[in-house]
C-alpha cells in the first residue's frame, strides 16, 4: 500500500483571492471555512469552523483570479506543506497550508 499527502476539502472562501507575482509567474491564496454541525453530549447542536490557507500555482493561480470572489464555494484537492519562519523576536514559527492540485466550482455566492 502506498501513502500519500492527500487532503479533499470543500467550503467557502473567506477573502477575495491575493495575488503574488514572482518573475517566473505567480501564486493565487486564499482562506477556505469549512463547517461542520454536530450534537453535544448536552443534546444541543454545534456548528464548527475551520479555516485553511489554500496556494494555487499556474493555470490554477489564474482561474482563482478570473473566477473566485469572497464566499465562493469550491472543492479543492492537493498536499499538506509545512513552512516555518523566525518572527522579528527570533521565535521560529510554522505554519501549514494546502498547495492545491485539482479545483472545482461547486456552486454560486
Amino acid at each position: 500500500m502506498s501513502l500519500r499527502n492527500k487532503v479533499t476539502l470543500i467550503g467557502r472562501t473567506g477573502k477575495d483571492v491575493e495575488i503574488v507575482k514572482f518573475d517566473n509567474g505567480q501564486i493565487a491564496k486564499v482562506s477556505l471555512a469549512t463547517t461542520e454541525y454536530y450534537t453535544n453530549g448536552l443534546g444541543q447542536k454545534v456548528e464548527e469552523t475551520q479555516w485553511h490557507n489554500l496556494v494555487f500555482n499556474g493555470k490554477l493561480a489564474d482561474i482563482m483570479q478570473k473566477y473566485v470572489e469572497k464566499g465562493k464555494e469550491i472543492a479543492v484537492e492537493g498536499k499538506l506543506v509545512t513552512r516555518n519562519y523566525q518572527d522579528k523576536e527570533g521565535v521560529k514559527r510554522y505554519f501549514t497550508e494546502i498547495r492545491v492540485e485539482e479545483l472545482v466550482m461547486v456552486g454560486s455566492k
